[in-house]
């Protein structure tokens, strides 16, 4: 049987795990799930899918603030490049990302949000910061909790 990687092989030490750490990464979880489910229902709430909305996310706050590539968005949304192809192209109809060739490279294919993607995205970022200001005081005991 093949071993998950980063699990511990059998033979070799691994960290005494106590009942408060399974408690921590318990309630880590719970936390992100809850945070998950309340990111589904707002996009939902937009007309979005929960993945079109990553997709917004992912290119309006692309690091470094430059273009994004098919490629780019496949990697930031950690799926494959044809089913990044499929979601543009239904963002694309929906008249909320549009595709410019790059002038350097006439192969590269660069995204970016048109204004009601733009206006949908901050309301939808809006409500998401409201709710993670009110995890983050839990998140930050868990995580605190690790240091003791």
């Amino acid at each position: 049987m093949e071993q998950m990687s980063g699990m511990t092989q059998p033979g070799k030490s691994r960290p005494a795990i106590e009942l408060a750490d399974y408690q921590r990464l318990s309630e880590f979880r719970y936390l992100i799930r809850r945070f998950l489910e309340f990111s589904q229902l707002q996009a939902e709430d937009a007309g979005l899918t929960p993945r079109q909305h990553q997709a917004l996310l992912a290119i309006k706050g692309y690091p470094g603030g430059g273009p994004v590539t098919v490629g780019d968005l496949a990697e930031r949304l950690r799926i494959r490049h044809h089913s990044a192809v499929e979601l543009i192209n239904r963002l694309s109809d929906a008249g909320l990302v549009v595709r410019d060739q790059d002038k350097d490279d006439h192969r590269r294919v660069l995204l970016r949000l048109t204004e009601r993607a733009d206006d949908c995205l901050a309301e939808l970022s809006a409500a998401h910061l409201d709710e993670l200001s009110r995890i983050e005081p839990m998140l930050r005991r868990l995580l605190d909790q690790g240091r003791e």
